[in-house]
């Protein structure tokens, strides 16, 4: 029976009874293949995209976009069907290009209404929801001629739009989230953008992805994102500040469900000549013990000498090297137009002895006088082994000597460090700690630090947010503002409303007072909504990556270890020591989470008995560093793909085969049942967009919108006795129009019904051959 009624799916589809269009995140919707068995119901990710490429040009916020995908066909039957790429909403496109393996085809634009009905009909027809994300927005659409079994096909598509900016913040979006249309994760994705703009650009940020950043000049600005091997599951936004009217950014985000509310600020250095070159003093103690001897300490070298080649005309340095005892190019700091002979005296510098961390840092401290920027360097690659070798006292005795203003940086080499002693130094002192693991190149490592910290503008940071309740704003202490960067702030607000904000630091030795005026807590600004909803997920990033350096650095605490567990399952942070969503993905209510909190706790008790040294402790350290300072929310990892998701601001895991909003409690939660593909059910998700994100899960999903838990509901119950046929409309030609060669069509005629099985069969099969059956309902209520 099955059979027969796949060969009567197929044929229905082929008579052309099937979904005519398809849109998607640029992919390809293939026409169900000529095969017997059939998959019943087919799925829409039947292709593998080898790569996706992305290029855009920006300029004077016109942006030009080149997208180059390469598509394989990894089944055993040839594949063609419609390509449709979503356009971005809010986009206006000017015009666009089609090519299909190096030849311009034809496509057209489709409404953002057609396209909901289209995508609509797919869900249905092939009981796949993946589409209803993209229910409101606009899709270009081509024909794809056939693609051979383990063929490809190359396609480019090229289309430009107009970005406006809204105070002053211009946003670009890619629809760049595959993951769902994809059998096989992508070899490679890239997105390449160039900003070039009449006005200075200040602040470049992605609050989706981490990106890197280059610098031609104050107009023109590169940026790149690059994975290999991944199914990328989010789109691609980039925010971007022109003009030199302000450089304070403000974008809150509040989720109807949540009391409290989210902001992310960028600070972007101010556009004027006199804060651009702000004298400062460098000091750099680098490791000479016997262990650094070879290309390691050839590398150090280099590294030193980089630094003081780049050094600002008003600069002061120094530079220090220590084993067994140390050794100094001068007694005090010294001006820039000495530079020549600290590379001299560098270059006779050689590896011996042991390792005395405490008297150089206490060194170093003694020639900064606070009366400037100051940033001490240090680079090491062991543990302490003479001198005082207690952690606790070394870092006691520089907090006692150094100036409150130092900021102290740190590049621990290699595995024989220790993690402790370099992470609290710097937490203690503005700074931050970097780990160069064996296969890394230091100088490349530590000059390309450099060039982030070479120019600071404005030291001494802090926000006042006034009488708005703010908590968790992190980083905490903000760090110095560079030339040529911006710091991107996140934290939680409660009430919201029309605020000051005042911005504090030093800018050229004198104290300034920034003051922002009517700064808006409640998401009156224009950026795309769906863009900002990954800012809760940053926040919970930044958060659990500053608590467990607290339980690594300070010990365990119970109340601290309940906070990770609690936000890495609410926000869906995976990490090595929040797994909780990979290794138990069932769990949900408070009972579970108890449980979880109680065996985290012994855990990290056994933990904080580890040495603090080795590959595991810097492995570890690295990690959580990174999370505490990430600039955007760490996508899913490999191991977790298919056990939660992630839309939008709330955490998905899937149970059973069900996807279960992580706010979900079994034992305290009460749900309204909506039947998968109903009236209700489309009618939620054109209402919602949100929703129909989420609906895009799967058939099965539990979520909360506005307080209230909708359960989607797919059930497999016993076919009917009868099932409904619903005759197509006939296309007829009246009498009056015949002439004009116009068409009408005349209303359904009343429905009808047929035994399920055999008088199904056999009274279908010429209705199909006249084409006039749809047979939706078929796949709906027959087995």
């Amino acid at each position: 029976m099955r059979k027969i009624l796949a060969v009567i799916f197929t044929l229905g589809y082929l008579l052309g009874l099937s979904y005519e269009d398809g849109f998607a995140d640029g992919i390809i919707i293939p026409d169900p293949p000529i095969c017997d068995p059939c998959p019943v119901p087919m799925t829409i990710s039947q292709l593998s995209i080898r790569y996706h490429h992305v290029t855009v040009s920006i300029q004077d916020q016109i942006a030009l976009t080149h997208v180059d995908q390469v598509f394989y066909n990894p089944n055993d039957w040839i594949v063609e069907g419609d390509y449709v790429f979503p356009i971005p909403s809010g986009a206006t496109i000017s015009s666009f290009t089609l090519w299909i393996d190096g030849e311009a085809v034809e496509g057209e634009i489709l409404d953002a209404d057609t396209a909901r009905e289209t995508y609509e009909s797919i869900v249905r027809d092939m009981r796949d929801p993946a589409l209803l994300e993209y229910g409101d927005q606009d899709a270009i659409r081509a024909r794809i001629y056939p693609i051979p079994v383990n063929g490809e096909r190359r396609i480019e598509i090229e289309y430009s739009q107009v970005l406006t900016a809204e105070d002053g913040l211009v946003q670009y979006l890619y629809p760049l989230g595959t993951e769902k249309f994809s059998k096989e994760p992508l070899e490679s994705v890239s997105v390449s953008v160039e900003i070039i703009s009449e006005s200075p650009v200040q602040a470049v940020y992605s609050p989706s992805h981490n990106i890197s950043l280059a610098r031609k000049s104050d107009y023109h600005v590169t940026a790149g994102y690059e994975e290999k091997d991944i199914l990328p599951d989010q789109d691609f936004s980039i925010i971007y500040s022109i003009g030199e009217s302000e450089s304070f950014h403000l974008m809150p985000y509040r989720n109807l469900d949540d009391q409290d509310g989210y902001f992310l600020i960028l600070l972007a250095p101010p556009l004027d000549n006199t804060t651009r070159i702000m004298p400062k003093d460098v000091v750099v103690v680098f490791d000479q013990s016997g262990s650094m001897e070879g290309e390691k300490f050839d590398q150090a070298k280099r590294a030193v000498r980089y630094i003081l080649e780049h050094l600002n005309p008003d600069d002061r340095f120094n530079v220090i090297s220590f084993s067994t005892g140390l050794d100094r190019f001068r007694g005090s700091l010294s001006p820039v137009s000495e530079v020549e002979e600290a590379l001299a005296w560098i270059d006779q510098l050689s590896a011996a002895g042991s390792t005395d961390i405490n008297r150089a840092l206490l060194e170093a401290a003694s020639q900064i006088s606070g009366e400037r920027a100051a940033y001490l360097i240090f680079l090491t690659d062991g543990l302490p082994t003479v001198g005082e070798v207690e952690s606790e006292k070394i870092i006691h005795n520089f907090r006692d000597v150094a100036s409150e203003d130092l900021s102290l940086f740190v590049f621990g080499v290699g595995y024989d460090v220790d993690t402790y002693l370099l992470d609290s130094l710097t937490q203690n002192h503005h700074g931050k700690s970097t780990y160069v693991v064996p296969g890394e190149e230091l100088d490349e490592t530590i000059s390309a630090f450099y060039n982030k910290i070479s120019t600071p503008v404005m030291t001494n940071l802090d926000i006042d947010f006034g009488n708005l309740i703010t908590r968790d704003v992190f980083p905490d202490p903000l760090p110095d503002l560079f030339q040529g960067s911006q710091i991107a702030v996140v934290g939680r607000y409660e009430d919201g409303g029309l605020r000051d904000v005042v911005l504090t630091g030093t800018v050229n030795g004198v104290a300034t007072k920034l003051i922002y005026k009517d700064k808006d807590f409640l998401e009156r600004n224009r950026i795309a909504r769906e863009s900002l909803a990954s800012i809760p997920s940053l926040w919970a990033t930044r958060k659990i990556g500053y608590l467990l350096q607290q339980i690594r650095l300070h010990g365990p605490d119970d109340e601290i270890i309940e906070d990770v567990v609690e936000i890495s399952i609410r926000y869906g942070i995976v990490t090595p020591y929040t797994s909780y969503l990979v290794t138990e993905p069932s769990m949900l209510g408070a009972e579970d989470q108890a449980r979880i909190v109680s065996e985290e706790i012994q855990r990290f008790n056994d933990l904080a008995t580890l040495p603090t040294f080795g590959q595991g402790a810097v492995e570890q350290a690295e990690g959580q560093n990174s999370l505490a300072s990430a600039d955007a929310a760490p996508q899913e990892p490999r191991e977790a793909q298919g056990k939660f998701k992630t839309i939008g601001s709330e955490t998905f895991i899937l149970d059973d085969g069900v996807w279960i909003d992580t706010r979900y409690d079994p034992n305290v939660s009460q749900t309204i049942k909506i039947q998968f593909l109903s009236n209700e059910y489309f009618s939620l998700s054109r209402e919602n967009s949100q929703l129909a994100n989420t609906f895009a899960l799967g058939p099965r999903v539990i979520v909360m919108e506005a307080g209230t838990f909708y359960e989607i509901v797919d059930d497999d119950s016993p076919a009917p006795d009868h099932i409904e046929i619903i005759p197509s409309p006939t296309p007829l030609i009246d009498d009056q129009n015949e002439a004009d060669g116009i068409s009408k069509t005349e209303p359904s005629p009343t429905v009808t019904t047929f035994p399920c099985w055999g008088g199904l069969v056999i009274t279908m099969v010429p209705m199909i051959l006249a084409g006039i059956v749809n047979i939706r309902s078929y796949n709906e209520k027959c087995e």
